[in-house]
């Protein structure tokens, strides 16, 4: 099993304990860190501010917004990336729909309508149907009130800005786990599949039971599927 410095990225509005699970038992045998991507309106401002936390080498786990910013780690500093993991996220950029339906929320947010937005980012029919919605939004509430309305305006623009990473995930080779929830309503199934046919080599993990967010709705599944992502080979490189 890989014994580098496992760093995990978390989704939009979410702090550490969106990986508690998976944090606590890999804990085990890696050292583990979080870093939070709220440091710039671009993936490349979050990517560069990471890059000055982590070690030389790393094993990456992105979710959401954080798989966006594994994605743009991938396309700058290869090297230093031992392996990556990517959860319940997209290699493409924004839409110009999608893009432009953030701003209404966004125009909320400064407005002072803070709560207005946070239950529309909470989305609870993305979550499976037998996850206990009301105990998940709670705490995705309560971690949306710790993140606060500056970050999310910082993810937001992100998030719009984002570019499309498809030509940098066909040239890793880096030993790759895309994995998701069986029920994701944000980053469908099939988009997952797309993603992991983009990635040579990249090994697919359905997570039964579990919507967008895995790693709190079936947390062991999740972490199981992690500790054969740490079990694969590396890739020779050319």
């Amino acid at each position: 099993m890989s014994r580098d410095p496992l760093v995990f990225i978390p989704p939009m509005l979410s702090d550490a304990r969106v990986f508690a699970h998976q944090m606590q038992d890999l804990s085990r045998d890696h050292a583990v860190m979080i870093a939070p991507p709220t440091c710039g309106e671009r993936m490349e401002e979050i990517a560069s501010q990471i890059l000055s936390w982590t070690p030389s080498k790393f094993a990456l786990v992105g979710m959401g917004l954080g798989g966006m910013v594994a994605m743009e780690l991938l396309r700058r500093a290869p090297e230093r990336i031992a392996r990556v993991a990517l959860i319940s996220t997209s290699p493409q950029a924004d839409t110009p729909e999608n893009a432009a339906a953030r701003e209404p929320h966004m125009i909320a947010a400064k407005a002072g309508r803070w709560e207005d937005v946070l239950q529309h980012e909470i989305n609870s029919t993305w979550m499976a149907p037998g996850t206990d919605k009301v105990e998940l939004v709670r705490l995705l509430t309560d971690m949306g009130h710790v993140i606060g309305r500056d970050v999310y305006l910082k993810q937001a623009r992100a998030m719009q800005r984002r570019k499309d990473q498809q030509a940098t995930l066909s040239k890793t080779q880096a030993p790759t786990a895309v994995i998701c929830g069986r029920h994701d309503g944000q980053y469908h199934l099939k988009r997952h599949e797309f993603l992991a046919e983009l990635i040579p080599d990249a090994k697919l993990e359905i997570i039964e039971g579990a919507g967008y967010l895995p790693t709190l709705e079936a947390p062991e599944a999740t972490t199981d599927a992690l500790r054969r992502w740490l079990k694969l080979p590396l890739m020779l490189r050319q």
